[in-house]
């Protein structure tokens, strides 16, 4: 009995691995701020922004309210100053660093 309850707990356990694996919508946004943002903004919760005129991702709930920020980034993020790339983001990309965002207003 012993090796049937041992095997069936190895399979369940080959079956869940993959997804404790996969990385989270956080981590997904994260990992897109690193690649997209971190030039520039501080993309945690205690560093300063490489570039001073750079607002910390961390400090975007207090201007914007998060979820109102989808619409924008599927449009497009344009802005007035030629530092800043323009950029639009994919429907899944949008889900993942709208949840890293949120992760920052904690």
């Amino acid at each position: 009995m012993l090796p049937s309850a041992l095997r069936h707990g190895l399979i369940g356990l080959l079956l869940i691995t993959p997804a404790l694996a996969a990385p989270t919508a956080e981590q997904r946004g994260k990992a897109f701020a690193q690649a997209h943002c971190a030039r520039c903004h501080a993309i945690d919760r205690a560093s300063k922004s490489p570039l001073e005129i750079a607002p910390p991702l961390r400090n975007l709930h207090r201007r914007y309210p998060i979820n109102s920020l989808g619409e924008a980034l599927a449009e497009g993020i344009y802005t007035g100053h030629a530092d800043m790339p323009a950029f639009e983001l994919s429907p899944d990309q949008i889900h993942d660093i709208l949840s890293y965002l949120k992760t920052l207003e904690r």
